[in-house]
């Protein structure tokens, strides 16, 4: 019998290990009514490490009313109240929690945009606090994986290494092995992506390895890095489907030259893809390189937050870079599509291959 997701314990660890909530904190806890039984509990973590909870609880279906009541006003500002809590709070923690994944089926991708573009201020603001991105098994998330609800919240149970005995000492050996593949990159030069479809290359020399270990993303792991903003050239084909926002995108394939996109296609969203491509001018360059490592996350589910994370594949980031890595991409568009490696596709440094030692370091 599969074993259920402790709401208790995932809480206890999103407070504890990936947030640090601290004594008089002021915490912010974004998610959906389906997510009551984890926000209880944080809700519970979070006074009990003497902090004050502000959860933030949307309705099933408010965000496609929202998109069809919404005036320019909505679209194109940005409420003084959000960016005045963004710029007050001292961590803020987003937890997927969707009762429909295609509920945005049929928004104008403009729309999206637009909103998209308006708080970036907010998202700013956001980011320069503790932060950290999560989920709660549903039943739609869980029908987009393939999977019954129950075999979902095993599934994430383990991806969140809630299946071991210490979750905590288990994040540490992740963070442990994934100083050993920062440590095999950190002299790299030029990295090339080779698969079906696929022939990219980009420079990273000089720019700093990152080491996600469950702190900002829960489940994480991964390596990632910001690629130099002029440096991708190439094409590349992301085999693993997208849903941004809802909206399912497949079967992308774009071509840089000297890190723009000069050419791009989908089999699936592309009315999507090329709104996001429109955003700004940052959004047609790359913001990220990451190469996922989590081995308790096997499969795609249609949840970025998961497949990114696979061992055994790569993903690049249209848009904004993450300061850390030394990348200077700015832009209100952060879209990470997946290359999956795993049948036949390597990625090299400076000509030397390192899918053996990449997904192999103990």
């Amino acid at each position: 019998m599969t074993e259920v997701l402790d709401p208790a314990a995932f809480a206890d660890l999103l407070a504890g290990y990936c947030l640090e909530v601290q004594p008089g904190q002021q915490i912010l806890v974004r998610s959906t009514t389906l997510a009551a039984p984890l926000l209880l509990e944080l809700q519970r973590a979070i006074l009990e490490r003497d902090a004050w909870p502000h959860l933030r609880v949307d309705l099933p279906g408010q965000d496609r009313s929202f998109y069809d009541h919404a005036r320019d006003r909505h679209l194109d500002d940005v409420s003084s109240l959000a960016l005045d809590e963004a710029k007050r709070i001292d961590a803020n923690l987003g937890i997927n929690a969707s009762d429909d994944v295609r509920g945005l089926v049929g928004v104008d991708p403009e729309l999206i945009t637009r909103l998209a573009r308006s708080r970036r201020p907010v998202r700013e603001a956001i980011m320069k606090k503790r932060w950290c991105s999560t989920l709660w098994p549903t039943e739609a998330l869980a029908g987009q994986a393939g999977m019954t609800l129950e075999e979902f919240q095993g599934f994430v149970r383990g991806a969140l290494f809630l299946d071991q005995p210490d979750p905590v000492a288990a994040w540490g050996g992740l963070r442990a092995f994934q100083d050993k593949l920062i440590a095999r990159l950190a002299s790299a030069r030029d990295i090339r992506i080779e698969a079906d479809g696929t022939d990219l290359t980009l420079r990273v020399a000089g720019r700093t390895w990152v080491n996600s270990d469950g702190k900002r993303n829960m489940p994480s792991g991964e390596v990632f890095t910001g690629p130099h903003e002029s440096s991708a050239n190439g094409r590349i084909r992301f085999t693993v489907p997208s849903s941004p926002r809802g909206v399912e995108v497949s079967g992308v394939e774009l071509t840089f030259l000297d890190g723009r996109v000069t050419g791009f296609s989908a089999a699936r969203g592309q009315d999507y893809l090329e709104a996001a491509l429109a955003t700004d001018a940052g959004a047609r360059s790359l913001g990220e390189l990451g190469i996922g490592t989590n081995f308790g996350i096997d499969r795609p589910t249609g949840t970025i937050l998961l497949d990114e994370k696979i061992a055994g594949t790569v993903h690049l980031a249209l848009g904004r870079s993450y300061r850390e890595t030394g990348g200077r991409n700015t832009s209100a568009l952060h879209w990470d599509l997946i290359c999956d490696l795993r049948q036949g596709g390597r990625i090299s440094a400076d000509g030397q291959m390192l899918n053996d030692k990449l997904w192999a370091v103990g």
